[in-house]
């Protein structure tokens, strides 16, 4: 048998048998694992140099560096991540992905410990949504190392429906159950609700409006930004949650009385005066909504427990949804991005979201009548 041209394999005193290879850096290497057989080490010596040919090699000095450190690292510096996210990528690193994985070298990764890892936390009660979550999060981070940073030869995340999460149908509330819960609330929360609902504003889409925001002769809310509140308790205004979050959305006629009302008693003067404040003109807080409005009591009122205030906002995209508008429109009025860019046909929709709000406005006059106005 002639000489190999790449790499070499010697049996060691234990009766393993070692590989050595020069790498396309010219330094020499050894496997990280000797093995049994020497047709298994020459098998590894044929799979390295074809690696090599193709370009696929990857140092395994390279995978040595700690999860925890490359996973902060690409949260860090990973492009295109609102304040919010940050903010989340890095607790649920601290809290479902270090303690067990951080102090593991890239290159140890294998599918077997991930598993494992993913087991222990269903079996510790994490929920499996917040399993999935940070499935998804470590798959990602692992993508890069292969991909873009070449750390490592290829991504251990490879549990077939991990990162997959099963949503919950959430509530939906009746027109007659929406307007019960108006009345159940303090006046000053009555139009929050309505606008919430029937506009299908996202929290803090809501609570950055301004009253130059409103225009209550066209009927028609504009949403240019949102207010975040970060987990230091800080409160920031930023650009809305994607591209086609910035919209303009028609409301129907009959809730513009409550509007009316609410900007007369509870709203600051002046075009940039929040529409809805807290008591002390400042942006209002989750917690503070919470202290303001018995909401558990309310919703219990209604036949709803467990409702959460998000579900409004879910109860006005079916509401829209209903009135037999095309995928597009329902897209542009809830701020949802798609495969198109919704900013190419959101100004076209223009007209076909307020045949929504007056189709909304319709079945209400059909419930309510002209006591709506009353009522709210």
């Amino acid at each position: 048998m002639g000489r190999r041209h790449f790499g070499s394999v010697r049996q060691r005193d234990s009766g393993r048998w070692q590989v050595r290879y020069r790498g396309p850096d010219g330094l020499l290497r050894s496997a990280p694992e000797t093995f049994a057989r020497k047709s298994e080490a020459e098998r590894y010596l044929t799979l390295l140099e074809t690696r090599m040919i193709n370009g696929d090699w990857v140092d395994p000095l390279r995978g040595k560096v700690m999860l925890e450190v490359y996973a902060a690292d690409w949260i860090t510096h990973r492009a295109g991540l609102r304040p919010r996210t940050v903010e989340l990528y890095r607790w649920i690193l601290g809290r479902h992905i270090a303690p067990t994985l951080g102090r593991v070298p890239l290159a140890k990764l294998d599918t077997p410990l991930i598993r494992e890892w993913r087991s222990n936390l269903l079996a510790q009660g994490v929920s499996e949504g917040s399993v999935a979550k940070a499935y998804r999060l470590l798959r990602a981070i692992l993508t890069t190392a292969v991909d873009e940073d070449r750390l490592i030869a290829a991504n251990p995340c490879r549990i077939k429906g991990a990162g997959q999460q099963k949503s919950v149908e959430r509530p939906v509330l009746t027109l007659p159950q929406v307007f019960q819960l108006v009345a159940l609330v303090p006046e000053r929360w009555q139009a929050f609700i309505l606008l919430k609902t029937f506009a299908s504003l996202r929290w803090g889409e809501i609570t950055a409006l301004t009253r130059a925001d409103l225009d209550l002769v066209t009927r028609r809310v504009r949403v240019r930004r949102q207010l975040l509140e970060r987990r230091n308790g800080a409160i920031e205004s930023g650009p809305t949650k994607s591209r086609a979050g910035n919209r303009s959305v028609a409301i129907p006629e009959l809730i513009v009385p409550a509007l009316v009302t609410h900007l007369g008693k509870y709203t600051a003067e002046g075009p940039l005066a929040l529409v809805f404040a807290g008591l002390n003109g400042q942006p209002l807080r989750r917690s503070n909504f919470n202290k303001s409005v018995d909401w558990r009591a309310a919703v219990d009122a209604v036949g709803v427990p467990g409702l959460h205030l998000h579900d409004l906002r879910h109860t006005g995209n079916m509401l829209a949804a209903a009135t037999g508008a095309s995928l597009k429109d329902l897209m542009t009025r809830m701020g949802h991005d798609s495969p198109a860019a919704a900013l190419i046909y959101q100004h076209a929709s223009a007209e076909a979201d307020a045949a929504i709000a007056d189709a909304i406005n319709a079945r209400l006059t059909l419930h309510f009548g002209a006591s709506t106005e009353d009522s709210a």
